[in-house]
Formats: C-alpha cells, structure tokens, sequence
C-alpha cells in the first residue's frame, strides 16, 4: 500500500510539474491596412492660399475693368 501510495504521490509531482511549466502558445496576429491621409498643410499654407484666391479674384476684376484690346 505504501509503494502504491508514493507511486502516484510521484506521479501526481511530475504531472503537475510538467502541466505547470509549459509554455503556453499564444497567436499573434498582425494586420496591415493601408490609410489614405490627406495632406495636411500648415497654417501658413492655408493662408496663402486664402490671400492667392482674394488676390487672383481682385486680378481678374482688373482685367474685366481694362477690356479686351483685341
């Protein structure tokens, strides 16, 4: 009785010790995606262009003022 006893008590220590250190697998998964970004312009870039629209409006003014020389 005692050897079958200490039998599975040795048993039961190796079990636990194998189930306790594996390594546990893990899946790691990566996902590419492709983000369109438009540009972003900086503040002074959004100025210009609001003061080349004003500009180019006030030119074309202008020009309707003088007449067409041909």
């Amino acid at each position: 009785m005692k050897r079958i006893v200490l039998m599975l008590s040795i048993l039961t220590i190796t079990l636990t010790a194998f189930t306790s250190c594996r390594e546990t697998t893990t899946k790691e998964v990566i996902k590419e995606v492709e983000v369109e970004k438009e540009e972003s312009k900086g503040a002074l870039e959004r100025a210009a262009e609001k003061a080349d629209e004003e500009v180019n409006k006030e030119i074309d003014k202008a020009i309707d003022k003088i007449g067409d020389d041909n």
